[in-house]
């Protein structure tokens, strides 16, 4: 089957070659468990039930999930999917939530059904980069029932720079419309657990608060509080990187002059990172194949 499913338009069959994403056809995954470190709504105390998904359309050069990213995982069939949605709904995960499962999206999407045929109640969180086909997402209508997407950039230098995609601005804008469409504004549980809706995730890059400032504007502009902001400081060095501006965490001064910003903007509704959290690991040890 060639695939077309992401912004990339590989146009490739990957059953015998890969595309940018750097995955075959076959579901992958690296890491199927509760997870505590996404926003309070989505691991509250039980945790979200996480999948992370080998491979990526982005390729970004300061990946906080590199080993994924490069397709570190297990080749798993679509049936023991559906049993490891079942098996995280068993443990008590508020969702499952999907992470950078755009170039599995239809295969998942079946899953998701079949599981659902079989007992799964919990919501469904598509975790992704926001680099997204807006048919790919229309899929997905009455399947996922959350989006926490990424918003990675307004300026097409920086997204072309970072992420080799010179589009990622009118490719994320258009995804996020779409999303926005097919699940409205919040809806959460007795709980807190959000239930419906779409958080947009914001994470603020060293010597770029320039853009990041434009991406709460853009944002806050077009959804009010009707999406979630979620801006975070917790950027990570992931090695030396050739670009020197990212070989160092965010500073205090950086992440405060954004969250002042949108602030006086009129930003109300959004989750915010103490400085502490810079100095946590948010990233899960993907070698031992949890879950899997």
């Amino acid at each position: 089957m060639i695939c077309n499913i992401c912004p990339r338009k590989c146009n490739v069959d990957r059953s015998v070659k890969q595309g940018f994403c750097g995955v075959g056809e076959n579901l992958k995954i690296s890491r199927a468990a509760l997870h505590f470190y996404e926003e309070p709504c989505i691991s509250g105390e039980s945790g979200s039930g996480t999948v992370f998904f080998s491979g990526c359309n982005l390729k970004c050069v300061y990946c906080q999930n590199k080993a994924i990213s490069g397709g570190f995982g297990k080749e798993i069939t679509e049936s023991r999917l559906v049993e490891i949605f079942l098996q995280l709904q068993d443990k008590g995960a508020n969702n499952i939530n999907l992470v950078t499962p755009d170039h599995y999206a239809l295969q998942i999407k079946s899953a998701i059904i079949k599981a659902r045929g079989k007992g799964l109640k919990i919501p469904v969180v598509y975790n992704t980069s926001g680099y997204c086909d807006c048919d790919t997402i229309k899929a997905l209508q009455d399947v996922v029932d959350v989006f926490l997407t990424d918003f990675k950039y307004v300026s097409s230098a920086l997204s072309k720079k970072y992420s080799f995609c010179e589009n990622y601005f009118d490719i994320a804008s258009k995804a996020l419309k779409q999303m926005f469409l097919q699940t409205g504004k919040p809806i959460y549980d007795e709980n807190g657990i959000m239930q419906k809706g779409v958080i947009v995730r914001h994470l603020c890059l060293p010597q770029n608060k320039d853009d990041s400032k434009r991406v709460i504007e853009y944002v806050y502009n077009e959804y009010k509080d009707d999406v979630i902001l979620s801006i975070m400081n917790q950027y990570t060095p992931m090695g030396e990187c050739e670009f020197l501006e990212l070989n160092r965490k965010l500073t205090d001064e950086e992440y405060q002059e954004i969250i002042d910003f949108a602030v006086e903007l009129g930003v109300e509704n959004a989750f915010v990172q103490e400085g502490e959290t810079a100095d946590e690991s948010f990233i899960p040890d993907f070698e031992t194949l949890e879950g899997v």
